[in-house]
């Protein structure tokens, strides 16, 4: 029976734990956990979902981490991981996190799958480890911790699954197909592609606009469109096209970034997908949809800014891509994220 670890487990990798615990058993998966270990090592984690139900409990193998979870493996039958699944935030460490899971990838054996958010957050695993199956997945997963290793789902849940880079071995390819129907065989829904990275520019129309925006705002996005509604920028009520100035800014910020998808062959990511984005929003009720980022900030915690926002512009400046209004939302929510970790850092 495979394995697998489970590198970081807040609500979304808690989520994947316990699909994997069904496909695999509970005893085939671990988990490293921080903030939460003393409950989840004590009562395990417990899980609310509107799709699959109330106080659903599970309790995986809990480590606190990589070197205690490998130290655990190595006396299994199958002393290896399968898989190392990354569910923690795409954020800069030191050492980085392709160091920190590096004693548990076993050469030839072990794929990484990386369920994070952002663009170009690949290349650290494929560099690091040239002979193993990079899995580039995108979730579209709402899951919040109310409590540590206590999870709310709200009913949708969808991972697209593929091999970094698209034209990867076929035995890594091979690999993001059993992954694919190991999220299956555990009562999720995995979609395969020969190239994912499309499927990571369309989600970051709205991540790399919406999350740094309400982040800097401190406002949900229904909020932010009424807050800005009637300032006239443009001479008009509504701003261009009928829209408020706030949704007709939101729409300018992610043209620049379909500008950018499109710069690297991604034609089908347009204005028709940014305008279909933004009837979203625009038909959204007060108060609106909090972003991970907006939580963050609330909890004074360090931003995906680099992985979301920053990658995207580096990538733009590659290609000549012009992005200002992406370059100065970066600036100011890479500054936002700064003085969280300064605060933390005694003077």
């Amino acid at each position: 029976m495979p394995k697998a670890l489970l590198f970081g487990t807040g609500s979304l990798g808690t989520c994947y734990a316990w699909v994997l615990s069904k496909a695999l058993g509970e005893s085939n998966v671990t988990t490293i956990c921080r903030s939460n270990y003393d409950e989840a090592s004590r009562n395990g984690f417990t899980i609310h979902s509107k799709l699959w139900g109330d106080n659903i409990k599970f309790k995986p193998r809990i480590t606190r981490s990589v070197d205690e979870a490998v130290r655990q493996s190595a006396s299994d039958e199958q002393p290896f991981f399968d898989y190392v699944v990354i569910a923690a935030k795409a954020l800069p460490t030191s050492p980085s996190t392709a160091e920190l899971i590096a004693p548990a990838v076993a050469s030839g054996k072990t794929a990484i799958a990386l369920i994070q958010n952002g663009i170009g957050i690949e290349d650290e695993f494929a560099q690091r480890f040239p002979d193993a199956p990079v899995l580039s997945t995108v979730a579209y997963f709402p899951a919040t911790q109310a409590a540590p290793a206590v999870v709310h789902h709200k009913e949708i849940e969808l991972l697209h699954v593929g091999t970094y880079p698209a034209a990867a071995p076929r035995r890594h390819k091979q690999a993001a197909r059993d992954f694919a129907e190991l999220i299956g065989k555990g009562g999720a829904t995995a979609r395969l592609h020969d190239d994912v990275q499309r499927e990571r520019w369309v989600k970051l129309l709205v991540n790399a606009s919406w999350n740094p925006v309400c982040a800097l705002t401190r406002l949900r996005d229904q909020e932010f469109i009424k807050a800005s509604a009637g300032l006239r920028l443009g001479g008009e009520d509504e701003g261009e096209d009928g829209k408020g100035d706030g949704l007709q800014f939101i729409r300018e910020v992610m043209l620049e970034i379909a500008a950018v998808a499109q710069a690297y062959g991604y034609a089908d990511v347009n204005e028709e997908l940014v305008d279909f984005q933004i009837g979203r929003a625009a038909a959204r009720e007060l108060p609106g949809v909090q972003p991970s980022m907006l939580a963050d900030v609330f909890e004074g915690k360090s931003l995906e800014v680099d992985a979301i926002v920053g990658n995207a512009v580096r990538m733009a400046g590659r290609k000549g891509v012009a992005v200002p209004l992406l370059k100065t939302i970066y600036l100011l929510a890479n500054g936002l994220s700064e003085s969280f970790a300064r605060k933390k850092v005694p003077s």
